[in-house]
């Protein structure tokens, strides 16, 4: 099965997580990567880390602004990270059940991952029958019309609306 959890809202990351859970607590082996978030210890990384153990991977280097100035030089290792998580993700596929890839659809939207590679991500989960949950913001399309679940969620008031900064716990 693809599912996709996309929309301009708080809650992808931590609707994946809810289902790893939800996964691992029926006995899948479940693999989880993170695009876009370096390993900082966000509270999800700590509980998928002690959870998952070497299935669980925050390969990013932080968020890459699209819409910035940046050298190419920072590109390139924003891309290679990228590369590196996908890599990962191959790897793992003979021994899960499940693959979340948290962000996949941001890195794809900042061409950091091309179509054609997460089209071989999915043809090979289904391949294996291993199950395929992706996140991100601004999904294709071509992705929605191939996913079997979709869920979008919108924001509708965020607390930032008012000049509250990020809170540890909440946002990471």
């Amino acid at each position: 099965m693809l599912i996709i959890y996309t929309g301009n809202g708080k809650g992808k990351t931590s609707a994946c997580v809810g289902q790893a859970i939800r996964a691992y607590g029926h006995g899948f082996k479940v693999a989880f990567a993170q695009f876009m978030k370096r390993s900082v210890d966000a509270g999800e990384q700590m509980f998928l880390k002690e959870l998952l153990k070497d299935n669980f991977i925050a390969g990013g280097m932080g968020f890459f602004y699209t819409n910035k100035k940046i050298s190419q030089d920072t590109k390139n290792k924003h891309h290679d990270a990228a590369k590196d998580v996908l890599n990962w993700a191959k790897q793992h596929l003979e021994t899960i059940n499940m693959l979340i890839l948290d962000e996949a659809i941001y890195a794809l939207g900042a061409n950091l991952i091309s179509k054609a590679e997460l089209e071989e991500i999915i043809e090979l989960c289904t391949a294996k029958q291993v199950h395929l949950v992706l996140s991100g913001r601004n999904t294709p399309d071509w992705l929605i019309e191939k996913a079997d679940l979709v869920s979008s969620i919108e924001e509708l008031k965020h607390p930032y609306q008012k000049g509250i900064k990020a809170q540890q716990g909440i946002e990471f």
